[in-house]
């Protein structure tokens, strides 16, 4: 291989270097070789990169900082590994190693090995692959389950039998799903059919380690597949049955309704086309969650989901809390677009007032724009005719919002009274009352009986007290 082929010339040579000092044969392991190969290496951010050594990976991580001159180093007595930092990358050392596992447990038995026992710990072929830093055969790539050929087939393949490598760490089987989903590769049918009969084995897999696997998929270019693979295998039943819920379609006196679980994905790709808010995403994921506990039919309205949106915002911390995803503002976020999704909907389906637009901008705030490319990517209609008119109607919605903004500026207002003020104007204490007063001169705004102005409101405020103070 040509030094001039990469950046990491120097890096390596040094590597090489202080592995001749230590007397440990040294390698370059694992996503930085395939990522080579396959043209993905991310040049513009910092590097992670895998080194093995037949011996001890923090001896050879000390002398490599050593001749880096840096105290950029972080050793993990407990794992046999030590980190360096430098410029931008990141330079992981790990001394070559053969595990065993306990069916109980991810947490396996660690061994020294040789190169090849580390190889064949590793995953999948394409993972496998390693360069040689040694004098006699430098930047050799050392390929023993045909890495290479996967690649160029674009397989993802197991070194070893795939059952006793899911056995060993279940995690593999996400891991599978996501590197076939991120790199649009094929999952070789033996790998695929052991991710089946195995998928159980995930629950012993803490719900961090899975949805870290997952929130990488959501953000692949093409998410649907990904969740496709994680159905066809089952997977998806023990991490997120609440989403296999959707799949299927009822039928009463020949009227049917659509599959929600296939509408969701294509709705999640398609949000996915315009933007790469990991937040927006599982919004999109999110978005008919609770369709099937809102399922009925109706003679008069066929198949209906009444309050799907509601509960869908309600299931939404319950399933975050479960899966291990943030409670915080994200889930807030969430929950926004999940409760307000079908409001656009609505609206293009109507002649648009002010006010229902006030209160559409109010309550959406700085999400309305995101709000907006959820219920564009939610238009999945076959009908081309169906789906050119929604989204006229939602431009018009848009030409509608801009229109009120700059009249009213209603976006993420707070109403021009605040409670302390309406107490001392009212001689009133703190209590139900002043909320209730702040609530009538908000909703007075809202629908345009006020202008939104501490003038109009303190004017109003005049006219409504009797109401309260009776």
């Amino acid at each position: 291989m040509s030094l001039s082929n990469f950046r990491e010339s120097q890096i390596f040579e040094l590597i090489s270097e202080a592995a001749e000092e230590v007397g440990q044969p040294a390698y370059v392991v694992g996503g930085y070789v395939r990522d080579y190969y396959l043209d993905r290496l991310d040049t513009n951010n910092e590097l992670d990169i895998d080194f093995v050594t037949v011996g001890s990976g923090i001896t050879l991580a000390q002398r490599v900082a050593k001749k880096l001159n840096t105290k950029q180093i972080a050793v993990y007595r407990n794992f046999g590994t030590a980190k360096v930092n430098h410029a931008q990358y990141d330079l992981e050392f790990v001394g070559a190693r053969k595990e065993s596992y306990n069916r109980a447990s991810r947490k396996p038995v660690v061994e020294n090995g040789s190169l090849r026992d580390d190889q064949e710990r590793r995953d999948f072929t394409i993972n496998a692959m390693s360069w040689s830093l040694n004098k006699e055969n430098y930047l050799d790539l050392i390929d023993p389950f045909n890495g290479m050929q996967d690649l160029s087939d674009k397989i993802i393949r197991t070194p070893l039998d795939p059952q006793k490598t899911f056995d060993d760490d279940p995690l593999r089987m996400m891991r599978a799903i996501r590197f076939a989903t991120q790199l649009n590769f094929q999952i070789e049918q033996k790998t695929f059919d052991a991710i089946k009969n195995m998928a159980e084995r995930i629950e012993i897999v803490s719900k961090e380690r899975i949805v870290a696997e997952l929130n990488k998929m959501v953000m692949a270019k093409v998410p649907s597949k990904g969740f496709s693979l994680l159905f066809f295998t089952g997977l998806l039943h023990h991490i997120f049955p609440e989403m296999v819920e959707l799949h299927g379609v009822k039928e009463v006196d020949g009227i049917r309704h659509k599959d929600n679980f296939w509408h969701t994905l294509q709705v999640l790709d398609n949000v996915s086309q315009t933007s790469d808010n990991l937040w927006l995403r599982w919004a999109a994921i999110m978005h008919d969650i609770a369709k099937p506990p809102t399922q009925r039919f109706s003679k008069e309205h066929g198949w209906t989901f009444h309050g799907h949106d509601a509960l869908g915002a309600s299931m939404a911390k319950r399933i975050f809390r479960k899966m291990g995803l943030p409670l915080d503002a994200r889930l807030q976020y969430v929950q926004k677009l999940v409760r307000l999704h079908l409001r656009p909907i609505a609206l293009a389906n109507e002649e648009v007032t002010d006010s229902a637009i006030r209160r559409l901008v109010f309550e959406a705030g700085d999400e309305f724009e995101d709000l907006m490319k959820l219920c564009r990517a939610d238009i999945t209609s076959k009908n081309d005719a169906k789906v050119a008119r929604y989204l006229r109607n939602f431009d018009h919605v848009e030409e509608r919002v801009k229109e009120v903004e700059e009249k009213d500026h209603i976006r993420n207002f707070q109403p021009p009274l605040d409670g302390i003020e309406i107490m001392k104007l009212l001689n009133l204490s703190p209590g139900r009352t002043v909320g209730n007063i702040k609530n009538d001169i908000q909703n007075a705004i809202l629908d345009g009986v006020i202008p939104n102005t501490k003038e109009a409101a303190l004017e109003y405020l005049h006219q409504i007290k009797d109401n309260y103070l009776s």
